[in-house]
């Protein structure tokens, strides 16, 4: 959609015309009711100056107005009212008198009062065609930012519809290994799986929310990945909230939490733990990950690996545009990521 000024001439000349006329049979007759000679007179004059109208809304205003070149504009503007100005004073009389010989024509306006009027019909019209412009743009801007509006919650959407179905699938690959090892916690892991997902699903399909429910879910899904992995290092999970109810946007940490768990943990090995910290005060929100970086692949493989990390880039140029800084660091065998988010102007 572009944002320029749908100009329709026949209704905007036909109200303008007609407005002027109204006002000028007024002021020509002088309140008393126009006669036919009032009327003849103030369509002449209407006509004539007419063209230095025409000549500043299509000629002035578009070329120098609009593109912002004032000192032009002003220049043009007021050698088009004296040279305008001189012909009506000079010839408009000559001009009646060939047209309408049957009349005796008597001039409704001095010399100075001729370019004050002239000078006050284009100013007026001039703020009448800017208006216009300001009404157009203004529609155009309200039907752009609904547009985008749309276009914001539909790639929103999308990028949850991605979301779940993925954290969906990895979950049930740990759910599939531990039925391949016929654990006794498989049935408590399904449990765990179904309050994880009734969040992922149901909780977190609004606009924001408490942080102390992200951090909920954050240990939730660590306890359901400690019954597939047996490490000698468990995850270390840090704190430092200020206020448990300041908003975020909702599942921005787990596909963090998914990727360090895909890429930093080995059941049965001791290696370096996942360390998660996360700390928020005043509308400063910090949230910062770690894992060492083992290059192992899962039991089955995973052809949509990166998605997640993808998923929250996008997400967080929508929701955040401008207001956060997404850290990756991978270096030495360690994999860090550091997410900070101002929410003072969200």
């Amino acid at each position: 959609m572009k944002t320029r000024n749908v100009h329709r001439p026949l209704l905007f000349h036909s109200v303008l015309w007609i407005l002027a006329f109204v006002i000028l049979i007024f002021v020509f007759s002088k309140g008393k009711t126009p006669v036919i000679i009032d009327v003849l007179y103030t369509l002449s004059f209407l006509v004539i100056i007419a063209v230095p109208v025409c000549i500043n809304f299509y000629v002035l205003i578009t070329k120098f107005l609009k593109q912002e070149q004032y000192i032009f504009y002003l220049t043009g503007f007021i050698a088009n009212a004296l040279i305008f100005g001189a012909v009506i004073y000079f010839f408009f009389q000559t001009i009646l008198d060939v047209l309408f010989p049957s009349y005796f024509f008597v001039s409704y306006l001095s010399g100075n009062d001729l370019i004050i009027v002239i000078a006050i019909f284009l100013v007026s019209s001039t703020l009448f065609k800017l208006v216009e412009d300001w009404f157009y743009f203004n529609s155009n801007q309200n039907k752009l930012l609904q547009l985008k509006s749309l276009q914001f919650e539909t790639q929103l959407s999308a990028l949850r519809s991605q979301i779940n179905p993925h954290f969906l699938f990895n979950s049930l690959n740990v759910i599939y290994a531990l039925a391949l090892d016929k654990k006794e916690t498989t049935t408590k892991a399904i449990v765990e799986l179904s309050n994880i997902l009734r969040y992922v699903i149901y909780d977190s399909d609004t606009e924001r929310v408490a942080l102390k429910d992200e951090i909920t879910l954050l240990r939730n899904y660590i306890a359901f990945q400690n019954h597939r992995i047996n490490t000698l290092q468990p995850t270390i999970l840090e704190t430092s909230v200020e206020n448990e109810d300041f908003k975020i946007y909702p599942m921005l940490l787990l596909p963090l939490v998914e990727n360090s768990y895909k890429h930093g943990t080995l059941s049965g090995k001791e290696t370096e733990p996942i360390k998660i910290v996360v700390s928020q005060k005043d509308e400063w929100f910090t949230f910062s990950i770690s894992n060492p970086i083992l290059h192992t692949k899962n039991a089955i493989e995973d052809k949509y690996s990166g998605v997640g990390l993808e998923n929250l880039k996008n997400n967080l140029n929508l929701v955040y545009p401008n207001k956060h800084s997404l850290n990756i660091v991978n270096k030495n065998d360690q994999f860090n990521v550091t997410l900070t988010i101002d929410n003072e102007l969200t």
